[in-house]
């Protein structure tokens, strides 16, 4: 890699971060939660990406980093999906109480 592949690089990096930055600071932070936990439920690629890289991996080095970096995929995903469930949860409506019947008290 020569010194302007590393430059161009860095350059890609430093405007994805400020691009990001302006992306997430228009969310209003009502909807912050869940686009975020729903984002990390679709990031289900990166699992599949990060096992990909894995299979191909030579060496301690490559085999050590593609086993965190799927672990940290699989949380993310897993962590995604539960923050999902526990917020659908929270808009299901909740079964109204049985009220007992009037029956059992009118008999002698």
């Amino acid at each position: 890699m020569s010194g302007s592949d590393i430059i161009n690089l860095i350059t890609v990096f430093a405007l994805s971060v400020f691009v990001g930055i302006e992306v997430i600071s228009k969310v209003p932070s009502v909807l912050h939660t869940p686009l975020m936990s729903g984002t990390n439920a679709i990031h289900g690629v990166i699992l599949v990406g990060s096992m990909i890289v894995l299979g191909d991996a030579h060496g301690t080095t490559q085999l050590v980093l593609g086993i965190v970096a799927v672990i940290f995929a699989t949380i993310n995903v897993v962590g995604g999906f539960v923050v999902t469930d526990r917020m659908l949860e929270m808009f299901k409506q909740k079964p109204e109480p049985k009220k007992p019947s009037s029956d059992a008290g009118d008999r002698p």
